[in-house]
């Protein structure tokens, strides 16, 4: 069933678990990861980052695609635009039925992210649409690329008087926040700043989500998925495990490496599952 995140993070919240969302780039990983969904029985936030619209996937496409796999799964789906950095675009997804947009000013100064979050959350909200937006700064690598952590004393870290601030000004559904993580692959393990986390969310009442959460450490995201983070965002993993599963498969044609890649994808969202300790709703 097509869903907004509204109920399902507040039922991660009270429980103390996380939902995958899972980046897909094209038709057939957005298939392959609702496949996973209705095999378990687990929620599942479909998501679609500004920056993988064009040469695979259209937004079109992943709207008509996306809401027909969401209408008719078994479990609740939502559709969610990523990284919308683009007015445009994140309304012309809610104008075509994505059911949650996220607005990314994270790299504008505060005054100004806030006025841009308020204008998608009116008109998100007009439309029955929830918005997610960024406060502090989650590091940035290339699709699978290597990043670096944020180190414990960086000043990018979200703090708690501007994440309590944020969603006073704005009413923004959900929140993610800086705490460690950073997009792509790393050098070792980030460091996770639980404590920040901690005050964080004892601070707001507004759902907190995770970027960055590929490669960051099964334990880590586990301790986060217990501790108040109720999505956790996945890209870059399923493309390693996509990889790994064509290299050690060594295919001979197209139709192989599909089934290949998909086998890898597939087993990588199992995992999290697993490690967010997902349950149903």
């Amino acid at each position: 069933m097509l869903v907004t995140s509204k109920e399902m993070f507040k039922i991660a919240q009270e429980k103390q678990f996380a939902i995958p969302s899972a980046n897909f780039i094209d038709l057939e990983s957005l298939r392959w990861h609702v496949e996973v969904a209705e095999k378990l029985g687990y929620p599942l936030i479909l998501s679609l980052a500004e920056a993988h619209i064009g040469e695979n996937i259209t937004l079109e496409d992943a709207a008509l695609v996306g809401k027909k796999y969401a209408e008719e799964a078994s479990v609740p789906v939502v559709l969610h635009l990523d990284h919308g950095t683009t007015p445009e675009l994140i309304k012309r997804s809610i104008d075509l039925g994505f059911t949650s947009v996220m607005i990314d000013a994270s790299m504008e100064d505060f005054d100004e992210n806030v006025r841009r979050t308020k204008d998608i959350v009116h008109y998100a909200h007009s439309h029955g649409v929830v918005v997610e937006a960024e406060i502090g700064h989650v590091g940035v690598g290339h699709n699978i690329g290597v990043a670096e952590s944020a180190t414990a004393d960086d000043s990018s870290y979200t703090s708690v008087e501007s994440a309590v601030e944020f969603c006073k000004c704005t009413d923004v559904d959900s929140l993610a926040i800086s705490i460690g993580t950073a997009h792509g692959l790393y050098k070792g393990i980030p460091k996770i700043n639980f404590e920040r986390l901690a005050e964080i969310a004892s601070a707001i009442d507004t759902p907190l989500v995770l970027h960055g959460g590929s490669s960051s450490g099964d334990e880590n995201l586990n301790k986060c998925a217990k501790g108040g983070i109720t999505k956790v965002n996945i890209y870059t993993d399923f493309l390693v495990a996509a990889k790994n599963e064509i290299d050690e498969g060594n295919p001979d044609n197209y139709l192989a490496l599909k089934k290949l890649a998909k086998a890898g994808m597939q087993k990588c969202l199992e995992h999290y599952y697993k490690v967010f300790d997902t349950q149903k709703i």
